[in-house]
């Protein structure tokens, strides 16, 4: 059980949104603390939407949840390591780091499993991440191991000096070859869970390439300038072609289906960053998990298949 004041920056903030951000947890994670009693204020009662005010105490009393030990994810690849940095394909189902409520398997637990030194800078929990993929997105994230290597690729990525690529199959054929999408994203009133494009959002630019057609839906590759949660796939939404397999978003429940997809076709493919301490710039990159493979050979087989009908007419 602790007590903090609560921080001058956070007064006036709904008390859910203030807790997140002094715990590093999410909004929705942070809403739960607050229902299940866990988080409350010392001399009034307040719900999640109460507003903070200036004298207020935040009193902390977290259930311990560390008996059972966090699952480690063993077949987690390590594409590169030195002694500053690791990059790992992260595979879907595995989150970032720890927090309220996850019970799965994590980069960071898992790493540390496997007896990989890594940085103590960062927040409690997330030491030596300077990057995050969703639990439903797979592919390349880079974790640091020296404290130089968290300083200056925290530095890069907030300047946005890195260049992620990700690889997405989105619904229907783009008419352009190439295209950026520029728009706000915020959270969706909906839900917690959900983002959209708001003019209360935060900016949000996302740079698309078309790499494969398949009449009904389209490979692109994808660059972000910003790094908005759901980015990618709130963007395509937003535009009629939602990702395959992201029925959250507006995708064929049927569609993914048939394709055998029980998560969004998107996959972190390659990163571009200068090394932290040679500043040499280096390239990683990596294949699709089976799942994703199976969806693109699927749709592959089908396009041709009708192509070939088409041609015999």
């Amino acid at each position: 059980m602790s007590m903090v004041p609560a921080p001058d920056a956070l007064i006036g903030k709904r008390l859910d949104v203030a807790i997140a951000k002094m715990m590093g947890v999410s909004r929705s994670q942070a809403a739960e603390l607050i229902e299940s009693g866990q988080v409350s204020l010392l001399t009034r009662h307040a719900d999640k939407s109460a507003k903070l005010l200036a004298g207020d105490i935040v009193d902390l009393e977290l259930h311990d949840e560390q008996e059972v030990p966090e699952p480690v994810c063993d077949e987690m690849e390590i594409v590169y390591e030195d002694d500053d940095i690791v990059i790992v394909n992260k595979p879907v189902g595995v989150a970032a780091h720890a927090s309220v409520g996850w019970t799965g398997p994590t980069v960071l637990g898992s790493l540390l499993a496997r007896g990989v030194h890594i940085t103590s800078m960062g927040a409690a929990g997330r030491q030596g991440i300077v990057s995050r993929l969703d639990v439903g997105t797979s592919g390349l994230m880079l974790v640091c191991k020296s404290d130089l290597a968290y300083k200056e690729m925290r530095r890069q990525f907030a300047q946005h000096e890195v260049k992620k690529t990700y690889h997405a199959i989105v619904q229907g054929n783009l008419k352009q070859d190439k295209a950026t999408i520029e728009a706000p994203i915020g959270r969706a009133k909906v839900s917690d869970f959900r983002f959209t494009v708001t003019p209360a959002g935060k900016p949000a630019v996302t740079h698309w390439d078309v790499l494969e057609r398949f009449g009904d839906a389209t490979l692109v590759s994808v660059n972000l300038e910003t790094g908005r949660t759901h980015q990618i796939r709130v963007h395509f939404s937003s535009i009629g072609h939602p990702l395959i397999g992201d029925p959250m978003y507006g995708a064929n429940p049927r569609f993914s289906q048939e394709l055998g997809l029980e998560r969004q076709w998107l996959n972190a493919t390659m990163l571009d960053f200068r090394h932290p301490r040679t500043h040499i710039w280096q390239h990683v990159e990596c294949g699709y998990p089976s799942d994703l493979r199976h969806a693109l050979d699927v749709l592959r087989t089908t396009s041709a298949a009708q192509r070939a009908a088409d041609e015999m007419k």
